[in-house]
């Protein structure tokens, strides 16, 4: 019998590999030995190594469809329910043109409109728009590098008279 569970929109990565970080556990080390009863655990809480990036790709394949089909199937196929609303607004404050995951990685916002359909906050916005912030990073946007070059000393605005 074939398989027929569908690929998770997660994947994991290397988190043992040179040069990542997770922090030191600091708060960890002023917690022990207290007295926070029996509950008390050495973990941190954090999660690593985790990439949600196929579920991003996934929600910005599926704007303009409804989003109660899109989020069921989105839901069914991650371990945790939150990185879908890291990128999709809940509420019209929440609503932002892109969205930084990571250092150099942006995609677009997205939100759902009054008809139930799942809708890009700023469709027209492109990777041709937006500035790198540093010159070391490839900077991304929703998996495109972006086409301006980091410019450390931006031109200043016009100044009408």
């Amino acid at each position: 019998m074939p398989n027929t569970r569908k690929k998770p929109l997660y994947r994991r990565v290397n988190s043992r590999a040179r040069g990542v970080c997770h922090g030191s556990g600091q708060r960890a080390s002023y917690a022990r030995n207290t007295k926070s009863g029996p509950s008390a655990s050495m973990k941190s809480g954090q999660r690593h190594g985790l990439d949600y990036t196929p579920l991003f790709r996934f929600l910005l394949s599926r704007v303009g469809r409804e989003w109660d089909s899109v989020y069921s199937e989105a839901k069914s196929r991650l371990d945790r329910e939150d990185p879908i609303f890291w990128i999709v607004a809940r509420t019209p404050e929440e609503e932002k043109d892109t969205i930084r995951v990571g250092e150099s990685s942006y995609y677009s916002g997205l939100f759902v409109d009054a008809d139930g359909m799942l809708q890009k906050v700023a469709p027209d916005l492109g990777v041709e728009r937006l500035n790198p912030q540093c010159p070391c990073c490839t900077h991304t946007f929703n998996g495109t590098r972006f086409t301006r070059r980091f410019d450390e000393y931006p031109a200043k605005p016009l100044i009408e008279a």
